[in-house]
């Protein structure tokens, strides 16, 4: 079996990145979003995909819960954001967000590839991909039908974690999609009074990135206010939570450059 096809690419879209975890729960589309709000903030025309069929939590995040994507009879129609962030989810098609999704993996996977394929994206600099988490039919039907630049993996310092994050992240590699490092998310806590950082778990030396053989991309603290947020607006975002997601997002273009500069090196080389 070939488990990676010819994959189709949109001339429009200029880079894709996959945001991915092993496991539920560790903030990996609060992350996809802080990405995507950073690259707005820095001049980029960006599009979120929602690959988290069965658990899609992008159009809350991003402020559209209350609207429902269209088609034109032939392409799915985006809806764009206040930041002009264009937007697909399962949940803009459904009348009520909280509809469960009860489909086998064939049809999974076909909504997958109407998202990438079926839609007017228009022009982007940036399309951000939410996976589900884990190595579901779902991912693997991404990863083998969108032409990806890179993939930042998301997780938090602990050992368990970890182990499960390296399934994601082996099946990565083994899909010819290349990872561009690690967010370590909520291995601090801010205080909301005083902003002292304290650990929550240990020092982290065998169970976050070290362990994974990643680049760090960024090492972002639990935040009250990010967590007790309906949605992520950049505009309501605080100046460290600015800071942090555009350090992000300059960390992501970097390693960009440099897997393409690996690349074409790689290509000259007889």
């Amino acid at each position: 079996m070939n488990l990676v096809p010819e994959k189709k690419a949109n001339p429009n879209i200029k880079r894709v990145v996959g945001v991915i975890s092993g496991k539920g729960g560790v903030g990996k589309s609060s992350v996809a979003v802080l990405l995507a709000e950073a690259l707005v903030a820095r001049g980029m025309k960006v599009g979120v995909l929602d690959a988290d069929i069965t658990g899609p939590s992008i159009p809350r995040l991003l402020g559209v819960d209350s609207f429902r994507a269209e088609s034109d009879g032939e392409h799915l129609i985006p809806i764009e954001s206040e930041e002009g962030i264009k937007v697909l989810s399962i949940n803009l098609f459904n009348e009520n967000e909280d509809e469960p999704v009860i489909w086998r993996g064939p049809l999974l996977a076909k909504a997958v590839e109407q998202f990438w394929t079926d839609t007017e994206w228009g022009v982007l600099d940036y399309l951000i991909v939410d996976f589900p988490p884990g190595t579901s039919d779902i991912a693997l039907s991404a990863f083998q039908q969108i032409p990806f630049t890179g993939v930042v993996v998301v997780g938090t310092p602990q050992d368990y974690v970890s182990m499960i994050v390296n399934k994601s992240v082996k099946m990565a590699v083994m899909l010819k999609a290349p990872v561009l490092g690690f967010v370590q998310n909520m291995g601090t806590i801010i205080c909301p009074h005083c902003g002292e950082k304290t650990a929550l778990f240990d020092d982290g030396s065998n169970s976050d990135f070290r362990k994974l053989g990643l680049p760090l991309l960024a090492d972002l603290p639990w935040r009250k206010e990010l967590a007790q947020a309906r949605s992520i607006r950049w505009t309501s975002l605080g100046t460290a939570v600015q800071r942090e997601a555009d350090g992000l997002a300059n960390e992501v273009e970097l390693a960009i450059a440099a897997t393409r500069q690996s690349a074409a090196n790689a290509q000259q080389t007889p």
